[in-house]
């Protein structure tokens, strides 16, 4: 069974998530917070596997949470609006993302990837963050061809589509190949480019472009 907090200031939304993943069968929601440091003291008290935390709370918000938590993965739920506070995470690298507007099945996905060790990102947090961002060319557009150098055309291929904000299994539909096929490719990437998670390589996709 996993053990999940969740951590929001929005009672009915609280409400919302427990019901969905209690739904799930092999996630027990444990612990819940109003604000981060509460998320803090919940999830050393229930011992946590994965912690649901908004990324905007009162007191202490969920990046500044997240780096108090220690063993539990994190998941953020974000909203939009939020563009600043994702961009904060995306510079420190956090991978776990989804809308609060998302799809139950999305949500579940989303923890059972996280309590696996694996990385989850939203493909419509990916469309929301490529849409907000502002670009620069110059200097940031060279860094960004260097570094994308490495990647062989089929890797190329793969990463224009995720950076279209499609899934693994949208992906695979587009360049035919199986979605397990494509989550490899992702990785690799991600792992040439040293990326934390597929965000910051669409970016800097997009930032070559600007050249």
């Amino acid at each position: 069974m996993i053990r999940v907090l969740i951590a929001d200031d929005e009672p009915l939304i609280t409400a919302g998530i427990r019901t969905v993943l209690e739904s799930a069968g092999d996630i027990e929601v444990v612990a819940g917070a109003a604000n981060g440091r509460e998320a803090v003291a919940a999830a050393r008290r229930h011992r946590v596997d994965v912690a649901l935390l908004d990324i905007s709370m009162p007191v202490l918000d969920g990046l500044a949470a997240a780096a108090q938590l220690g063993g539990p993965r994190v998941v953020m739920l974000t909203a939009f609006g939020d563009e600043e506070n994702v961009r904060r995470a995306l510079q420190q690298g956090v991978s776990g993302f989804v809308l609060k507007s998302c799809d139950p099945d999305e949500l579940i996905r989303a923890v059972r990837a996280a309590h696996a060790g694996q990385a989850y990102l939203s493909p419509a947090v990916t469309r929301h963050v490529l849409g907000m961002v502002s670009f620069g060319g110059g200097d940031r557009a060279r860094e960004a061809d260097r570094r994308l150098s490495v990647l062989t055309p089929r890797e190329r291929e793969v990463l224009t589509h995720v950076a279209e904000g499609l899934s693994n299994a949208e992906v695979g539909r587009r360049v035919h190949m199986s979605e397990a096929t494509v989550k490899t490719y992702v990785s690799r990437v991600l792992a040439k480019l040293g990326c934390a998670n597929r965000v910051q390589a669409a970016l800097l996709l997009r930032d070559a472009a600007q050249d």
